[in-house]
């Protein structure tokens, strides 16, 4: 497909890096609020969720839309804290580590998550997968100094 790979190519400059945290989240979030959860943007070239997390220092709820991978049928999702190959973790990554209850909008539904960091022989195994799921990660791993945190959420009952 032509397209995945001119959108992986472009995903992977340091212009994107600097543009698209500050235009995709907005949008994403203007028109998930639209169309009443309905459509989600960035998910028309990767499968996305909005997450629902309390904030770390505030503990305010915080609204984030991100890609995903869907995993076991939509009872869990792995999230790749890649932050578009930017210097830092993003405010989500911290938000889960110390509030891992949170909630996804997976496809125009509410679902109650519980987060966990993806650590050793299972973040390598996940990292190789999110790699031929989204080759850009490469790219951003290789622009940045820390380890891109991987998280694992899954439905609570």
């Amino acid at each position: 497909m032509i397209g995945a790979r001119v959108v992986q190519k472009v995903s992977s400059t340091r212009g994107f890096a600097k543009v698209a945290p500050r235009v995709i989240p907005v949008l994403d979030r203007a028109v998930h609020r639209l169309t009443r959860g309905k459509v989600l943007l960035s998910a028309q070239m990767l499968p996305g969720v909005i997450l629902t997390s309390t904030g770390a220092r505030s503990g305010l709820p915080r609204r984030t839309p991100l890609a995903c991978m869907p995993e076991e049928e939509g009872r869990s999702w792995i999230l790749i804290g890649s932050n578009f190959g930017r210097t830092d973790h993003p405010a989500w990554t911290h938000n889960l580590l110390a509030h891992p209850d949170a909630e996804v909008n997976w496809k125009g539904r509410d679902i109650p998550v519980t987060a966990r960091r993806l650590e050793g022989e299972e973040r390598a195994a996940v990292w190789k997968t999110a790699l031929a799921f989204w080759p850009p990660y490469a790219t951003y791993q290789a622009r940045v100094e820390r380890e891109i945190r991987l998280f694992r959420i899954v439905r609570r009952s």
